[in-house]
This record gives structure tokens, C-alpha cells and sequence, in this order.
């Protein structure tokens, strides 16, 4: 049990201390401007109650044991919510932090000795400190975990992968390759191979700035990878200064059949695939 009387105070004190937070917290405008009064007290008293009944259970300082469960499960609510909302990492740290000045006025209130008031002081703020920690640590979790996200999601909608014809896939690639966004593409391409039963995707490097070593052997485990589905594959876009490059850096690309151009590539194609295109001459009627 805690020696404390941090978990007596949050008890018989717990209506004035939510009244002075939400008034705190209700200071900070971006704060006031995301939340409701109604959401911001409904979530100070929570905190309250299950501080209250973790700090009665053990040691009032000691966040990490199993008594605080529940309080870091909550906080690590707060901080997802708050993250998502637009909340900075010190504007959600606020929410645990925000709690000192009402706290440490009532501890004065409640202990008439000044050595007790320090001592209880000195708890709380090692409560609050470490509560505040923890929340910040989740918040920067979350965002990381949002980060990774999008990009995941900016990879996917970078790499599209077109069907030009029946049994001709097209992936232009726009950027730099690097294992992530290969194994992004490859998963892509191949998903769209099983899909369409296509027999031909053409490979697009036009937007692809530079060329290296890395670059090259990223788009071979690619063109492997089809071939084992049963596609072959063409490389588009191979400019004079990529050629040049590729050649400098001894990278064999085999029999991979490469060109300067989609259309060229796509020329290819349809005669893989047994297709003429043919220029078809419109005339006009005499008047």
C-alpha cells in the first residue's frame, strides 16, 4: 500500500481539483480548439479516478509497476486521440502537466506541516514528470506509426500498374528505388500479373533521376521475380546518360529487352503479343 497521501487528497478533493484542471487546460486555446470542455472533464476525470486507485494500490510514484496499468493504457488512449487530432508533442504532454498547479495548491490546503507539504510536492511531481513522459513517448509511437503509414500509402499510389492492352501490363516508376519501395512494387506487379494473366509488363524508369549499381539490381530482382510468374519484362526509358552509366558500373542486364521509350517499348509489346498497329488513312469526300 502507498505511504502517500497523494491517493487521500485525489479522493476527498477530487471535485475542486477537476474544476481548477479543466479551468487550466480550458487556458490553452489550441487546446480549447480541438476538445470541448465537455470531453476535456470527462477525460481529467478519468485520469483522476484511475491515478487515485492505482497510487492506493502501491507505490504512488512508481508508473511502471502493474497498478498503474490501466493509467498508462489510458494515457496511451489520450495520446493516439490527441496525435490524430493535430495535437504537438508539448500540447499533449499539457494534458498530464497541466494537472501540477492544481495539484501542489491542494497539497498545500491539505498538509499543514511544511515538511510533509514538500515531501507530497516532491511526489507528485515525480508522479506527473513521469505520466507526462510517457505520454509523450506514446504520442511520438503513434505519429511514427501514422508516418510509416503514409508512406507505405504514398509508396502504393506511386507505383501503379497499368494495364495497356490485353496481356500488356505497364509500371512507370517516378523517384528513387530503394529495397522498401522495390518490394512495394514487386508485390504490386505481380499481384496485377496473377490478376490479369498478363504475359508482358513494361518497366518505365523515365522518372527515375539516377541509375546506380543498387538501382539496377533492385529492377533485375523485379524482372526476375515476373518471369517467374510468367512475364517478361521491358525496361522503357534507358537515356543516353543512364546507358552510359550502366555500362561504366559492369551491370549485366542479360536479355532484358530495353528501349528509350514507352511507345517504344509498347511497339514491342503488341508484336510479342502477335498484334499489328497499323496507320489507318481517314480520306475526305470530295464536294
Amino acid at each position: 500500500m502507498s505511504t502517500s497521501k497523494i491517493p487521500e487528497i485525489l479522493r476527498q478533493h477530487e471535485a475542486k481539483l477537476l474544476d481548477d484542471w479543466t479551468r487550466e487546460q480550458n487556458r490553452s486555446k489550441e487546446v480549447s480548439k480541438r476538445l470541448s470542455e465537455s470531453d476535456i472533464r470527462t477525460q481529467s476525470r478519468r485520469f483522476l479516478q484511475l491515478v487515485q486507485e492505482a497510487a492506493t494500490r502501491g507505490n504512488a510514484v512508481d508508473v511502471d509497476t502493474d497498478s498503474y496499468k490501466e493509467v498508462r493504457k489510458f494515457l496511451e488512449e489520450i495520446s493516439t486521440s490527441r496525435a490524430t487530432l493535430g495535437f504537438s508533442p508539448s500540447e499533449t504532454a499539457t494534458f498530464i502537466f497541466s494537472f501540477k498547479q492544481p495539484l501542489f495548491t491542494q497539497i498545500r490546503a491539505s498538509i499543514p506541516n511544511a515538511e510533509d507539504q514538500v515531501a507530497e510536492i516532491w511526489n507528485a511531481t515525480l508522479l506527473l514528470d513521469k505520466l507526462g513522459l510517457f505520454t509523450t513517448e506514446m504520442y511520438q509511437k503513434t505519429r511514427d506509426s501514422v508516418i510509416l503509414r503514409q508512406q507505405e500509402e504514398m509508396l502504393e499510389l506511386s507505383t501503379p500498374v497499368v494495364k495497356l492492352w490485353d496481356g500488356v501490363l505497364a509500371l512507370p516508376i517516378i523517384g528513387t528505388l530503394d529495397s522498401s519501395r522495390t518490394q512495394t512494387i514487386m508485390e504490386s506487379l505481380l499481384q496485377r500479373i496473377v490478376e490479369t494473366g498478363s504475359e508482358l509488363a513494361i518497366i518505365d524508369i523515365t522518372g527515375v533521376p539516377t541509375v546506380d549499381t543498387l538501382t539496377a539490381q533492385h529492377l533485375l530482382k523485379t524482372v526476375t521475380a515476373a518471369r517467374l510468374m510468367g512475364a517478361e519484362c521491358i525496361i522503357s526509358g534507358i537515356r543516353p546518360q543512364i546507358a552510359q552509366t550502366i555500362v561504366h558500373l559492369g551491370v549485366e542486364l542479360g536479355d532484358i529487352i530495353t528501349k528509350a521509350n514507352l511507345a517504344d517499348a509498347f511497339r514491342v509489346a503488341m508484336q510479342r503479343t502477335g498484334h499489328v498497329v497499323v496507320r489507318k488513312m481517314i480520306t475526305t469526300a470530295k464536294a
